[in-house]
């Protein structure tokens, strides 16, 4: 359960503490609900899901400003700012929101605010010393006759109901509001991510004021989430064994075509939560959940399985198994048959050829393939990354025909090549995803894992759009329950080759599947990055934030949604928060020369470069091109297609491109890559 929002939130710079809290304590001591965000929360954990949902809730927006305010250009209070000015445009302009109150001395003329903090009259209010008056005043603005909660939820005035609690009745609102205000193998989807163009310029659309109340749970029949397998062999060091044999579990359920199941990611979130069922069933949107243990003594293995009906929580089967490791296959194929007649699934033929497909009956090979998935989807730099590589040839030297270890090995070649690679090793990098997914399709032509691979050596690494379409188009023929194959699909369907109907509704069922993966919401912001639907990208980019607030890139996403909306100020602050990542660097390189602060965008330049080198050409062209400087930008445009730099993939729809599409060797550069029609 989450504790309820608070009438009042009180923003303010950390300077300004002990008048924020005088403030507070008068509003309280009147009966007034007030969030006021103390030391458990500032620091590198302060901006999370709790503040968000704070200022979401709120029915009034207090910022404190002062001197302190004015002189600091970062900090969670101006983040804070930004999420509140963005939901004043939710607001009926004659309802109040935002109320600001001013500490000190500091003009209105010379504050550096929100457009929205300065069309309303500032309290001023010394030291944080607060007057009666001011209190009154608070407590009228909370009348549900002049709530601005009212005029956005539709509540009648005159009801005794208090503002806040109508506004938590509408969560589907609130999703609006949220949107508003603002990879085994994603880590392959985080380094195409990494050399791509990260935001698209251009006309912006209508935000939604509302949404109808959210239906009762009512999960898609034949649905089901797989939970992580508890680890019962006490040992840590077998972690990666119970995690790998239910990653394989869930991945036969989803080759059965009549379920739909719940991706790893989402899944694996809960694991080591004591979170229940029916909580787990209503987040991931399931009508059944698989939850089990697996214990592992040698060569054999005992796995004890059972299967609940997420809303009833009644169970509906149970087994235990006890098996050689070299029959791990058959038993995947025999937990799928009990759970899809558990289920009462009608099964369209033997399943046992689809789920067995590109395994293994060798049990050192399995380890290993297991251990190799685990290396790489926890993978964090280069050695992480070559590390896996060795692991998957292990698995392949113990078995010549596993197709599955071909396929893995491709892909983190594949990501080697794009994000830690230098020089004539990503082209070797390339070489070597590319032989290993040929060998996956040869070993097992229905593999959509194998065709995945392909597809992403031919975007990355040949930039040959023509046959990477045919590649991941095939993937998603044999695998369209498969999330990572619906985002990696529909992302490339919209940024590179502008099909973004299909590319779009593919990876909002990325998202259905996959809803607490970062990654999710990160591929439906980019879609929309490239679809030109902005305040949708924003929306997306900060539920990745939220649930993946430490990694970098999401950051620097978010920034770029900001400044391709042109709030250039909330771009350097999202891309500050992360400043020692490349990628925030490329953000504020163009987000510091819209501000005016040329030298500092010189030196982010630089520090890309440091991290980089001539790695970042097409990155170079970006930001050259965003400061109008059209003949280096050219100049990097052209290094960037000798040296075949996988972000030129984005190079037909990048919109941070735009001022170069008229120069004739813009237009050569476009021609030779051949993107298809």
């Amino acid at each position: 359960m989450t504790e309820p929002s608070h009438a009042v939130f009180l923003s303010y710079a950390s300077q300004d503490a002990d008048a924020a809290q005088k403030i507070c304590d008068a509003l309280r001591a009147a009966g007034i609900e007030v969030f006021l965000d103390q030391s458990e929360l500032r620091g590198g954990d302060a901006w999370d899901q709790k503040i968000r949902r704070e200022i979401h809730d709120c029915a009034l927006f207090i910022p404190l400003i002062s001197a302190n305010t004015v002189l600091r250009h970062e900090g969670y209070f101006r983040l804070e700012w930004d999420l509140a000015d963005q939901r004043t445009h939710m607001i009926a302009r004659n309802r109040a929101f935002v109320v600001p109150v001013c500490v000190d001395a500091t003009p209105e003329s010379s504050a550096d605010t929100p457009e929205s903090f300065q069309r309303v009259q500032w309290t001023r209010l010394p030291g944080g010393e607060t007057s009666p008056a001011f209190v009154e005043r608070i407590k009228r603005l909370l009348s549900p006759e002049l709530s601005p909660l009212s005029a956005v939820s539709g509540t009648t005035p005159g009801l005794s109901e208090p503002a806040r609690t109508v506004w938590r009745s509408k969560p589907a609102l609130l999703a609006i509001v949220a949107a508003v205000v603002c990879l085994a193998y994603l880590v392959a989807e985080r380094f195409w991510i990494s050399r791509h163009a990260g935001a698209f310029l251009g006309d912006t659309e209508s935000r939604a004021t509302s949404e109808p109340p959210p239906a009762a749970f009512n999960p898609p029949p034949h649905s089901i989430a797989v939970l992580s397998f508890v680890n019962m062999s006490g040992d840590k060091e077998q972690e990666y064994f119970s995690d790998g044999l239910t990653e394989e579990l869930l991945n036969s359920l989803a080759r059965i075509n009549q379920l739909q199941v719940a991706a790893r990611t989402s899944s694996f979130s809960f694991k080591g939560k004591d979170t229940d069922i029916g909580t787990i069933a209503r987040k991931l949107n399931v009508d059944a959940v698989l939850e089990g243990s697996v214990r592992r003594s040698g060569q054999t293995v005992r796995i004890t399985a059972q299967l609940i009906n997420g809303v009833t929580g009644f169970h509906l089967w149970s087994q235990t198994y006890d098996r050689d490791l070299g029959d791990v296959l058959k038993l995947q194929t025999d937990i799928a048959n009990a759970v899809a007649s558990a289920l009462k699934v009608t099964l369209l033929g033997d399943v046992a050829p689809k789920i067995e497909l590109g395994g293994t009956h060798n049990p050192a090979a399995f380890d290993a393939y297991l251990r190799a998935s685990k290396l790489f989807d926890t993978a964090h730099d280069g050695k992480d990354c070559q590390a896996a590589i060795a692991v998957y040839s292990d698995a392949i030297r113990l078995d010549p025909n596993y197709a599955l270890a071909f396929a893995g090995r491709s892909s983190a070649y594949a990501g080697y090549a794009v994000a830690y690679a230098t020089g004539l090793g990503i082209r070797e990098g390339f070489d070597k995803a590319q032989t290993d997914a040929q060998q996956a399709i040869a070993l097992a032509p229905e593999l959509a894992e194998a065709h995945l691979a392909l597809a992403y050596f031919f975007e990355n690494g040949s930039l040959d759009f023509v046959r990477a379409t045919q590649e991941f188009e095939r993937a998603l023929a044999l695998a369209p329950g498969n999330a990572r194959v619906l985002r990696r699909y529909g992302l490339f369907a919209v940024a590179i080759i502008g099909r973004s109907d299909a590319g779009i509704a593919a990876v909002r069922r990325g998202v259905e599947l996959d809803p607490l993966n970062a990654a999710s919401h990160y591929t439906l912001s980019s879609v929309f990055f490239a679809a030109r639907h902005y305040q949708q990208a924003l929306a997306a980019a900060d539920e990745a934030v939220a649930l993946d607030p430490d990694e970098p890139f999401y950051y620097a996403n978010r920034g770029l949604d900001y400044y391709a909306l042109g709030n250039f100020q909330a771009a350097r602050t999202s891309c500050e928060i992360k400043p020692y990542d490349w990628s925030n660097q490329w953000c504020l390189a163009m987000t510091y020369d819209k501000l005016g602060r040329h030298a500092d965008a010189e030196a982010a330049v630089v520090k890309v470069e440091a991290s980089l080198g001539d790695a970042a050409a097409y990155q170079y062209a970006e930001i050259y091109a965003q400061w109008g400087d059209a003949p280096r930008a050219l100049e990097w445009l052209e290094t960037a297609l000798r040296v075949r730099d996988p972000g030129l993939a984005a190079l037909k729809l990048d919109s941070l491109l735009d001022p170069l599409r008229k120069e004739p060797r813009f237009q050569a550069i476009e021609r030779a890559l051949k993107f298809p029609n």
